[in-house]
């Protein structure tokens, strides 16, 4: 992918779009996420894990992570990782969320955040079950 005007505090990189075909808007900056930690979903060549899903963390999604091996919730202070609590928004890898949807444990979605490679590894219909971003 191009990365070569700035989005979202992105640090000089092409506007990406979200899910919804609109201009990607930020995740968190509180905790700081993003593959690129500029607080959106961007992705690009570099982002082998396409962290692309802008998810609201819940317990049950964080025991889920955890019990697969990718313990989210835990600090990680050497990297600058506080370890997340449920309501924290976060950059989610797309493979990752399907396989929690798959298991029954998929987090809460934030549609305008969430990258549109996600598409790739899940459909809109699947991600709008989830929405927190929804009228």
């Amino acid at each position: 992918m191009d990365r070569d005007s700035d989005q979202g505090g992105g640090g000089g990189r092409r506007p990406q779009r979200n899910v919804l075909g609109e201009l990607l808007k930020p995740c968190s900056t509180r905790p700081v996420t993003g593959f690129y930690r500029d607080g959106c979903c961007n992705t690009g060549a570099e982002d082998r894990g396409v962290h692309t899903v802008c998810v609201e963390m819940t317990a049950e999604f964080l025991a889920f992570s955890k019990a697969s091996g990718n313990d989210l919730s835990t600090p990680v202070p050497e990297f600058g990782f506080p370890g997340l609590k449920p309501g924290d928004r976060w950059c989610l890898c797309a493979p990752r969320w399907k396989e929690a949807l798959d298991a029954g444990n998929a987090p809460r979605v934030v549609l305008g955040a969430t990258q549109e490679a996600t598409l790739e590894y899940a459909s809109l219909e699947e991600l709008k079950k989830f929405a927190v971003d929804l009228m």
